[in-house]
């Protein structure tokens, strides 16, 4: 049985060689973000927070409202996709997090955002 409460969220990422400079340490990456209700009572996600960890164990923290200037409200099944980026002083990284969520029975509940790797991809010499 699926639980009241609950979005799933898949990540793909890519790395950005056009918009990265790496003689100056600046390794750009996208990730495209799809967040579905599989719970069973319609909920909005409020607010994000991301922890993003480069190659060299620096941790950054980002909390804010909403997803891209968004906060939706999915009902059971829907999904919401974007993408947004982040920018890294090595050529990989990892990024979680959480989606702070309020269904609208106003339950309150967090979605876990798994750990994922942004990493350049590899190359054959």
């Amino acid at each position: 049985m699926a639980a009241a409460y609950e979005f799933t969220v898949t990540v793909r990422t890519q790395y950005l060689a056009e918009q990265s400079e790496p003689e100056r340490s600046t390794f750009m990456f996208a990730y495209a973000v799809t967040i579905k209700n599989t719970g069973q009572i319609p909920a909005q996600l409020i607010s994000r927070h991301w922890v993003i960890t480069d190659g060299n164990n620096h941790i950054e923290e980002v909390r804010g409202l909403g997803v891209v200037g968004h906060q939706p409200l999915l009902e059971p099944g829907q999904e919401f996709e974007y993408t947004s980026g982040a920018t890294l002083a090595t050529p990989q990284g990892s990024m979680r997090g959480e989606y702070f969520c309020v269904a609208q029975d106003g339950e309150q509940f967090q979605t876990v955002i798994p750990e994922f790797v942004l990493s350049l991809p590899r190359t054959l010499h």
